[in-house]
């Protein structure tokens, strides 16, 4: 079966902005308040408002792109948006029912998964080696997991 490229397209960027914009604002809000409404709260705000700016920054740039259809352009919109949001739920879960410091270690697995595994399938499509592409994606997750440690680390520490 063929996926039609606007669906592949949003559902590619929607769940890797999912995950790496979500992992980020969880781990640094964790490692800043180590408050579990606090977690929430970003993951929901996450999925609402950057599903929302993720899907009309696609949308706009897919108006830009030559030969692309309006109907292309609101299916594109509208995969992206959708992938976001449901994307940045999962995260919600583990942090609902579980220690904090758990489901954060578990979101973060989960979100090298699913990069991981999106990640295979493009790079089995496009003839790539899988590791190096899988790699790639994975090296920018790890960053900034790290990255937003630290600034939340930096944050606790004013307090």
């Amino acid at each position: 079966m063929k996926i039609a490229l606007p669906v592949l397209r949003g559902l590619a960027f929607g769940l890797t902005s999912g995950v790496i914009t979500t992992l980020g604002l969880m781990v640094g809000l964790y490692a800043g308040t180590h408050s579990k409404q606090a977690v929430l709260g970003g993951i929901l705000t996450i999925a609402i408002a950057d599903a929302m700016s993720d899907a009309l920054g696609m949308h706009l740039s897919e108006e830009f792109a030559a030969r692309v259809s309006a109907r292309q352009v609101w299916l594109t919109t509208a995969v992206t948006f959708t992938a976001k949001l449901l994307m940045a739920l999962t995260f919600a879960l583990p942090v609902i029912w579980l220690d904090l410091h758990v489901a954060i270690g578990i979101s973060i697995a989960w979100g090298l998964l699913v990069v991981g595994l999106l990640s295979a399938s493009i790079a089995h499509t496009q003839g790539e080696k899988v590791w190096k592409v899988v790699g790639e994606h994975v090296v920018v997750i790890v960053l900034v997991v790290l990255a937003t440690y630290a600034v939340g680390n930096v944050i606790e520490g004013w307090g």
